[in-house]
């Protein structure tokens, strides 16, 4: 399960109680020689051109921001997109093609979750994961890929690209270690930055729901999940950002609770859906509002 120290430090970054904030205040010299490190990074790096349309959609904080569903909407409008993102959580390492134009050619465990989910949920997408982004676009180059969408890659400033960055609501504006920003959009930067329920919206299907559900999840800050979850949920049970599950945990849940099935998000799902077990689906979505292909060219 979710450790309490993992609650502690999500609460310390979006919504830090009087103790917190003191505690913010005091390692703030420390915050201020992070980002001017990260300012003189920035500075530094002379972008590189490959010759092809890169698109960068992440945020400035850690955690989540819902970035996954936002590249796949992005993606679904074009003829020959890659999608390349480090693949976090991953039992592998390298450059790895998880799913040319025509098949998936690995499992989750090699891909991570967040690959698997771009490679199911679009099917005419080349996904790649790899450590160095740089190799990946080559590689998506030459597999005839027209556009490429870099998960969470802001900070890459030695390549050539469109950022779009979401906002993530906080009441700790610091950067690392006294908030939870890694970096600060500089003025030097061009950015286009949305947000939730303005220039994006999500829509959620449930999906084979049962009378007496019990939420499985692991992804950052479970609590966003909260509005979006339907009559039957019966218990929450929060897992760490990419946690590996296995059966025998889930059907424990199942069993103490004594759930007619579990309820889990799409990041979930591509990891268990060979299990076995009775799932429910929360699939969440994203709309976007204005056109973002004319914006971002």
């Amino acid at each position: 399960m979710k450790s309490s120290l993992v609650f502690w430090v999500e609460k310390y970054f979006y919504n830090p109680s009087l103790l917190q904030k003191l505690l913010s205040y005091l390692l703030l010299p420390l915050s201020w020689l992070y980002c001017f490190v990260m300012y003189v990074r920035f500075k530094s790096q002379t972008p590189q051109d490959f010759g092809i349309k890169i698109v960068s959609v992440g945020n400035l904080t850690v955690g989540g921001s819902g970035k996954t569903p936002l590249v796949t909407a992005f993606a679904q409008k074009e003829k020959h997109p890659a999608i390349i993102l480090r693949g976090y959580g991953r039992a592998s390492k390298g450059m790895i093609v998880v799913k040319d134009k025509n098949e998936i050619l690995c499992d989750v465990n090699v891909s991570g979750d967040e690959a698997m989910i771009y490679a199911k949920k679009l099917p005419h997408a080349t996904v790649i994961v790899s450590e160095e982004r740089k190799i990946a676009i080559e590689k998506a180059k030459e597999l005839g890929c027209e556009i490429i969408f870099l998960d969470d890659a802001y900070s890459k400033h030695d390549i050539k690209k469109e950022d779009i960055l979401i906002v993530v609501p906080t009441t700790n504006s610091f950067c690392l270690p006294s908030g939870p920003y890694r970096e600060r959009l500089w003025s030097e930067k061009d950015a286009k930055v949305l947000r939730e329920d303005v220039d994006f919206f999500r829509e959620v299907t449930l999906k084979d729901a049962t009378p007496k559900m019990a939420l499985v999840t692991a992804i950052a800050r479970p609590q966003r999940l909260d509005k979006y979850l339907p009559d039957g949920v019966i218990a929450k049970h929060y897992f760490e950002d990419h946690h590996s599950y296995s059966k025998e945990e889930l059907e424990k849940i199942l069993q103490e609770d004594a759930a007619t099935s579990l309820l889990v998000t799409y990041k979930d799902y591509v990891k268990i859906e060979g299990f076995g077990l009775p799932l429910s689906l929360l699939d969440l979505e994203v709309k976007v509002s204005i056109d973002m292909n004319e914006d971002i060219q």
